[in-house]
């Protein structure tokens, strides 16, 4: 796994091959097809590991503190550092996603989840006073999640334009905390 996180770093996976993969890891081809039917099938190992270790990240998150900024910091911020840590793996499997169900129903799951997530906290702050009812608690979940992904991946792939890394969990908790409990228009 290291040799494939390594070598995505370089250069794209299309660009990798079956042989460099087994090389790199010490192991034959046939021993490599033992573990893995695809080059593929490595990348979706790779972004299963990276979302598991994001997840328990947020799990391991389960008192909220008092400050609602920092609740939200807090949680866009092991997005940040854990997908951060794996830019190579997140870029290679934001372009898969395109042409790989797998890839692509792996990473909508992870989205769903956190997206449902997000929408039970606004509810949670919504029902204890503490944000406003504006906008259906999914959608915007759906949005400030859909926004966190295309922002983080654009900086950690030095698009133009992007926030620079360091300002994105600044920018991205702005957003979130003024479209959460901003008034209603």
């Amino acid at each position: 796994m290291a040799t494939a996180e390594s070598l995505l770093a370089e250069r794209p996976l299309a660009d990798i091959s079956v042989d460099g993969l087994a090389k790199g890891a010490g192991i034959s081809r046939p021993t490599f097809y033992f573990y893995f039917p695809s080059k593929e099938a490595v990348l979706l190992t790779l972004l299963d590991r990276v979302i598991n270790e994001a997840d328990s990240a947020l799990e391991a998150l389960i008192e909220h503190p008092a400050d609602r900024d920092t609740m939200w910091r807090t949680g866009i911020n092991v997005f940040f550092e854990t997908f951060g840590a794996h830019k190579a793996v997140t870029r290679a499997a934001q372009v898969a996603a395109a042409t790989n169900a797998e890839v692509r129903e792996l990473w909508s799951t992870f989205m769903q989840k956190w997206i449902n997530y997000t929408a039970a906290v606004i509810d949670a702050e919504r029902e204890r006073g503490a944000a406003p009812h504006t906008l259906p608690s999914q959608e915007l979940a759906t949005a400030l999640n859909l926004m966190n992904e295309r922002t983080l991946c654009a900086s950690f792939a030095a698009e133009q334009p992007c926030i620079p890394e360091p300002h994105v969990v600044d920018t991205l908790v702005h957003i979130w905390v003024s479209s959460i409990y901003g008034a209603a228009s």
